[in-house]
């Protein structure tokens, strides 16, 4: 395992961008705004050739352990357990305030190594405000400005001494199991959804743990947070790998006016991408709006396996005629894809959460099958006797044979001749026959139409 080093300090001074830089990516979101960071976001991280995790937090804020800004502070406390080191961050050039000394008081009292980090010390401006930093006690400050990168190589003498050793067994390990058979990846499982819908709820009882900030206040997530898990499926008692993530709920575009806001559904939008398998997390007490039926068209416009859940089951009215409801209004409102898999489930009780992880790993499987050639010309050849192409204005459309170009999602290629005049229709009749018959159930199936080129056509 590589070291873990924690990034703290209270709200704008700079942690998100520091993490960005020490990952190399635009990871977290930023902005000029404090308390945009609200749970921890963890990212592989380099300097001068020192591998570690670096894990962002949401800034230490002296507010009522009940309220908000208190339930992020315990996050944060939360995130130095296990932590090889801390990179305490202060602005230079505003100088020491009385919560960055309250700070200091309780990283003086932990059992873990602390590295004094003055951001913005570009130019003479933070010189004051580095010397003043002497006095909390944790030695010499590294001087750097993570927005440009100016000083952020000399962490690399502060965090040697203390992570090195760590470092280097990390990468040994790595260098000794560089033969052994690679297991498969594990689940990249995205839970996305409208604003308090539960999906950080869900997560944590997932985890078995308050990993993520959660409350009444709708909107608490806002960057999408990876988490590595490890699920035993109840049936067959194995161990199987999950990254789950969670994502800021996604209202409507008419909704959604302010910066940040836009940055967390860009980021929520990004994380479907990287995503193997996304669940809809829908809320029992509200039903299937407009909205999440943009939302899973999204999903499959972007070739996501897609799944349904419908939250809060525990205190769902009428429950069976809800069920049936949503169902058939997905069967209406995605028609590209009929017959998704919806399950009812609770984050509160965990009921139904284990047969939705469990048909999370079916439909990868299918999302990333590849059918034999011969027996998808067999299925292809069979469908055309079962329902002939038409034969518009008595011109014959022939369509030769099928072949799969790729998986995840599956994507195929129909060749023959006069395809441009094929109807929608007979198309969709091909994609239902072979989600239906090939195994690919609710996996959204790409076909492209491929016609040869005519050598006597005019150029």
């Amino acid at each position: 395992m590589k070291p873990v080093v924690i990034i703290i300090g209270r709200p704008n001074v700079g942690k998100s961008t520091l993490f960005n830089r020490l990952v190399g990516k635009k990871l977290a979101l930023v902005d000029d705004q404090p308390g945009v960071t609200r749970d921890r976001r963890m990212g592989d991280a380099i300097v001068a050739g020192l591998e570690f995790t670096a894990v962002d937090t949401a800034g230490w804020e002296d507010e009522d352990p009940d309220s908000l800004p208190g339930r992020m502070r315990k996050q944060t406390e939360v995130s130095l357990e296990g932590a090889d080191a801390a990179l305490f961050v202060f602005d230079s050039r505003a100088g020491l305030t009385p919560l960055d000394e309250e700070i200091a008081r309780w990283l003086r009292a932990q059992d873990v190594p602390v590295v004094l980090v003055a951001n913005k010390a570009e130019g003479k401006a933070g010189d004051a405000g580095i010397f003043e930093s002497f006095g909390l006690g944790f030695g010499e400050p590294v001087g750097l400005s993570a927005e440009h990168g100016e000083g952020v190589a000399d962490l690399f003498d502060a965090l040697w001494p203390i992570i090195g050793a760590k470092a280097e067994a990390a990468e040994l390990a790595d260098e000794l199991g560089e033969d052994e058979e690679a297991p498969a990846g594990p689940l990249k499982l995205a839970i996305v959804g409208r604003p308090n819908a539960g999906k950080s709820t869900l997560i944590n009882r997932l985890l078995g743990e308050d990993r993520l900030l959660t409350g009444p206040e709708a909107g608490i997530t806002r960057d999408s947070i990876a988490i590595d898990w490890q699920w035993t499926d109840p049936r067959s008692g194995e161990a199987r790998d999950i990254r789950l993530i969670d994502t800021a709920g996604m209202r409507k575009k008419a909704q959604v006016v302010e910066k940040l806001e836009r940055l967390s559904v860009a980021d929520a939008r990004r994380a479907v991408d990287f995503a193997e398998v996304v669940v809809l997390l829908l809320d029992a007490t509200r039903g299937l709006e407009h909205q999440d039926l943009k939302i899973a068209s999204h999903v499959l416009e972007e070739g996501r396996a897609l799944m349904i859940a419908i939250n809060k089951w525990d205190v769902a009215e009428d429950a069976s005629r809800l069920f049936n409801g949503i169902k058939a209004a997905l069967d209406e409102g995605l028609s590209q894809v009929r017959g998704l898999p919806v399950f009812a489930v609770s984050a509160k009780t965990g009921k139904g959460l284990d047969t939705m992880i469990g048909a999370a790993f079916e439909i990868r499987e299918a999302w990333s099958k590849r059918v034999p050639t011969a027996a998808l010309n067999r299925w292809f050849d069979d469908a055309l006797e079962a329902n002939p192409p038409p034969a518009p204005g008595g011109k014959r459309i022939k369509l030769r044979y099928i072949t799969q170009a790729g998986t995840r999602p599956p994507r195929f290629v129909v060749f023959g001749t006069r395809l441009d005049a094929l109807p929608g229709s007979y198309e969709r009749y091909l994609i239902n026959g072979i989600r239906k018959e090939l195994g690919f159930d609710a996996v959204p199936v790409r076909v492209t139409l491929k016609s040869p080129k005519n050598p006597y056509a005019k150029k």
